[in-house]
């Protein structure tokens, strides 16, 4: 008898994960409790409206987490690091502290949804589920090799995948589907526009550029290539790693509004304001386990984002300050690294520990990010054309406009919402 083969290792889920690189992991980070939320209310509220906002962010932010991950490449440095060795102090010190205040408030608001997801599926008191999460991340976060977090954090992005399956169980309109993705539509009234904003705000996060950035380099360093220069091979690995990741991102923000949007806002359900109310948009994929699987999601996407949060947060303040740094880094020899990963999220605690909504301190830490990332995206773009740290690799005329396109349309959008709302 001719025995059975084993499938080669090669074609197994574990070597799909081991070719995934940072790119994706950022992608996953992205949708995050604070974007899971955002993209949920904005389904709710304006049903399928909102749909042309995931086609349309998505150019913009490969772009800038491509050039991003190019800096890294490049440099073999960090973006905080770029900055504290080629351009004035008052530049390093204005980019490290909007991310340090973007950082902390999104960190308070995913332990927040973090909290009310654990209580929505076991009935723990929210606040001491934040205290749960966050005294079981920080010394993981601290104590943990690069490799294995690297490792989880890959996993953790399959949680995910249900809300594709959701919208094909809600049975939306599809010709009405199709008609709010390539056809923009907008609405007067500063709600509409503080949700375009919390929409782009979650999705070109500034905590991104510096996670992506160091990221490449960890990646780099981990396989023992840290002193070699980035080969053109790297470059082209590194552009379809952050173009899947960005993509997924925006497959599933898409279908988050979609769901949503066939469900909770046709039933009525306009505004948000619990997580139970927000679960209910996977009852007709999950039934009486929605809530369960909504749990699951948004306490699965929080320990993938809080991680980035608080390490991006990490090394930008390190990396600003000569310290040595990097999740690779044994804690003896980066104290005061992983000190400000672990006061970040003592941080977060404290403002999670808020009477707000938890839903509605989500979509409010989106609207904050909105606001901070388009002098950072300039940062980046000032970066990324800079021939003295770039060399050859200076961004292309594509990367340029469309990252100037992200800058622009997001500074505008957040003007007007402030413009709006005074009147």
């Amino acid at each position: 008898m001719t025995p059975i083969r084993r499938i080669p290792r090669a074609l197994g889920l574990d070597r799909f994960f081991r070719l995934i690189g940072p790119g994706v992991v950022t992608g996953a980070a992205d949708d995050d409790p604070s974007g899971i939320s955002t993209y949920s209310m904005a389904g709710a509220r304006y049903g399928f409206e909102l749909l042309w906002t995931a086609p349309f962010a998505l150019p913009l932010m490969i772009a800038v987490q491509l050039i991003c991950a190019r800096i890294g490449l490049a440099t073999g440095q960090g973006l905080a690091s770029v900055l504290r060795d080629h351009y004035p102090r008052r530049l390093l010190w204005f980019a490290t502290i909007l991310l340090l205040v973007a950082n902390t408030i999104n960190i308070g608001a995913d332990l927040a949804g973090m909290g009310a997801a654990l209580e929505l599926m076991t009935g723990i008191p929210d606040h001491l589920g934040v205290l749960l999460f966050a005294g079981v991340m920080a010394p993981v976060l601290i104590f943990a090799s690069y490799p294995v977090i690297a490792r989880a954090l890959k996993w953790l992005t399959l949680g995910l995948l249900a809300y594709i399956a959701a919208a094909f169980f809600a049975h939306p309109v599809w010709p009405d589907v199709l008609r709010a993705t390539i056809l923009p539509t907008f609405e007067p009234g500063p709600d509409y526009l503080m949700t375009i904003v919390a929409i782009l705000g979650t999705t070109i996060s500034p905590y991104l550029f510096f996670w992506q950035a160091n990221a490449e380099v960890e990646e780099r360093r981990a396989a023992g290539r840290a002193e070699e220069p980035a080969s053109p091979r790297a470059y082209r690995v590194a552009a379809r790693d952050v173009t899947a990741g960005m993509t997924i991102s925006q497959i599933i923000a898409f279908f988050i509004i979609l769901t949503t949007g066939a469900t909770l806002h046709r039933a009525g359900m306009h505004d948000i304001q619990t997580a139970a109310e927000a679960a209910k948009a996977l009852e007709p994929l999950a039934g009486r386990w929605a809530e369960a699987l909504f749990a699951f999601g948004l306490i699965g996407t929080g320990l993938l984002g809080v991680p980035v949060l608080a390490g991006s947060a990490a090394l930008a303040v390190a990396e600003a300050s000569g310290w040595p740094s990097g999740m690779n880094e044994p804690f003896q020899a980066a104290k005061r690294f992983y000190s400000v990963m672990a006061v970040s999220i003592v941080l977060g605690v404290v403002m999670a520990a808020s009477e707000v909504s938890p839903i509605k301190l989500l979509f409010g830490a989106a609207v904050v990010n909105g606001v901070l990332a388009p002098p950072l995206i300039l940062i980046v773009l000032l970066v990324g054309n800079n021939r003295r740290v770039m060399g050859e690799r200076t961004n292309g005329k594509t990367l340029n406009v469309f990252g100037g396109l992200a800058a622009a349309v997001m500074a505008i959008a957040a003007i007007m919402m402030v413009v709006d709302a005074i009147r």
